[in-house]
């Protein structure tokens, strides 16, 4: 074979027409008029899957819930303890208002506490009990949120292993026109970052706001007892900071699902460069293959950058917010102790659960950044999930017993067209190979041979005409005890890491040592293989590269 003469430094300095600065300057105007898709793309190109679609956050958030179900008792017991805890937690800053009235000013201790504990009638003995019983419900708080971040921290990464596994059973068994579709690198992004940020969505969706919801309630109303209408001073700004909240974040979840794209399209091009690793150096492409890689992880800075410029934004909204309402409340308190409605120490306290009603909007503005992040992973997991599975078996599908099969294989006006192209593969064919024969299907590219054999094994089933084993249709048999009679050998030997003897017994996980040396015994293996160091122990490693 010729091969015209190049070197890595003639190598085009760029793979791609456009950098990553003009693509990230038309993605930027997508996101200014709305333009980014809702519905994931999972395969080469733009070609949408059907099940793709639009979900909207509350169709997001029940399939979320669905996902949880199995887990409803450890979750209950998870905002069980997170309410206790964050309820106790409201309780130590009350004990500014009694060491600074009862403590540090001349305030007399109220007969009703006297009543109960004589002994705090001095302020020493005021000072000491209040700093014993702040320090005691701190400790109790802490020992409880400690346990239920943990456990909580335990459901997510159960959650997490569940839906990779959903995600991998799944994908293994798509058509293999879709896995084909589908690069490798992109499933393999959707299991490790989206499957992650799903189950990120406990602490995203549940953990933090519940927390944030009962500290601003429990926030509030306290608040409301010490001082109502300072209170409805401080409420004044939150609507209108609640609806620009909401609008700002109804447009980052796109934002985070181009992300997410890109980053299963730089996994994908990785994975396809050290696969052909062989070829990208056969014909000097690496610089080629190193420019391609650095456009697409630029563009995806890029991205991410915009993508954390918005939700910025979003955050200082309620960062401003918070000294601003301080020192308006704090002039308004003020003026209320001068007037004589308040004391120092009912003012001291206001500011302090002030502070703690501030604190769980910002965790909320914060949470619900996050909670887009995930809800775009949840998305695309969901778009792979609507996929349909090959060819699935029924009841009434015929398992195979190989002791009573013959071999015979007759295609009968048989028709076949790739899905995704106009142009048929094969027209009208009629076979009939007779049990203990031997057949060599020989003819230029193009002609079919590949794709009479995927329909053997039923990697495809023929739109027209049928192809039976025996006088029995394939698509009668059970998929996997079919497969279980085929053995294949592929041009490009695929090998996977692990030993000799397990790459043999690849089909047969249960099959003894007699049987793997008798099958390198037929493919005239076996003088090789006792040459190794460790003879069908040794390692090989993916792809045989060991």
């Amino acid at each position: 074979m010729h091969q015209s003469p190049s070197s890595d430094a003639a190598a085009p300095a760029t793979s791609e027409p456009i950098g990553s600065h003009g693509r990230f300057l038309a993605y930027r105007e997508k996101v200014r008029k709305r333009e980014l898709p809702r519905g994931s793309v999972h395969s080469k190109g733009e070609t949408r899957s059907p099940r793709d679609r639009a979900r909207s956050a509350m169709e997001l958030v029940r399939e979320f819930f669905g996902l949880l179900r199995p887990f409803r008792l450890q979750i209950i017991s998870i905002l069980a303890s997170l309410s206790v805890s964050t309820l106790l937690g409201l309780i130590p800053p009350a004990g500014t208002k009694f060491v600074v009235d009862y403590v540090l000013t001349a305030h007399p201790v109220p007969t009703r506490i006297t009543h109960v504990f004589p002994s705090l009638s001095t302020p020493i003995q005021m000072l000491r009990a209040t700093v014993l019983f702040v320090v005691s419900i701190s400790l109790i708080r802490i020992a409880i949120h400690i346990w239920g971040r943990w456990y909580a921290t335990r459901i997510t990464k159960h959650i997490q292993l569940n839906i990779r596994r959903k995600v991998f059973e799944h994908a293994v068994r798509l058509p293999l026109h879709r896995v084909q579709e589908i690069r490798s690198g992109g499933v393999a992004s959707i299991l490790r970052e989206d499957g992650g940020s799903v189950g990120e969505l406990v602490f995203g969706m549940l953990y933090n706001p519940w927390r944030a919801v009962i500290q601003l309630i429990g926030s509030l109303a306290v608040l409301a007892w010490v001082d109502w209408t300072l209170l409805l001073g401080a409420l004044v700004l939150l609507p209108t900071v609640f609806l620009t909240h909401r609008a700002w974040i109804n447009s980052i979840r796109p934002q985070f699902r181009a992300v997410r794209k890109q980053r299963e399209l730089i996994d994908a091009s990785a994975t396809e460069a050290f696969a052909g690793m062989r070829i990208v150096r056969a014909f000097s492409r690496q610089k080629r293959e190193a420019a391609r890689f650095t456009t697409e992880n630029n563009l995806m800075a890029r991205q991410e950058l915009y993508a954390w410029w918005w939700m910025r934004v979003v955050e200082m909204v309620w960062e401003t917010l918070i000294p601003v309402a301080s020192a308006a409340l704090l002039y308004y308190g003020g003026w209320r102790v001068l007037e004589g409605y308040m004391t120092v120490g009912d003012l001291m306290m206001f500011l302090v659960y002030l502070l703690m009603l501030l604190e769980p909007l910002a965790a909320l503005a914060q949470s619900a950044t996050q909670f887009q992040n995930s809800l775009s992973g949840l998305d695309r997991i969901l778009d792979l999930l609507a996929e349909p599975k090959e060819m699935p078996s029924t009841a009434a599908s015929l398992r195979v017993d190989p002791a009573l099969i013959l071999g015979r294989v007759t295609f009968t006006h048989v028709g076949f067209t790739y899905p995704g192209t106009d142009r048929p593969a094969l027209i009208d064919i009629n076979l009939d190979v007779p049990a203990g024969s031997t057949v060599a299907l020989v003819g230029p590219s193009g002609a079919g041979k590949t794709t009479l054999c995927n329909l053997v094994a039923r990697f495809y089933d023929p739109q027209e005409g049928s192809v039976r084993l025996d006088g029995h249709d394939l698509r009668e048999y059970d998929v996997e005890s079919f497969r279980t009679l085929l053995g294949v050998v592929e041009q490009d030997v695929f090998l996977f890491d692990g030993t000799i003897g397990q790459n043999i017994a690849y089909s047969r996980r249960n099959a003894t040592a007699d049987e793997i040396r008798a099958a390198a015994d037929a493919a005239n293996a076996t003088e090789f293989i006792d040459r190794l160091s460790h003879g069908m122990q040794t390692v090989i490693g993916e792809r045989g590269v060991r």
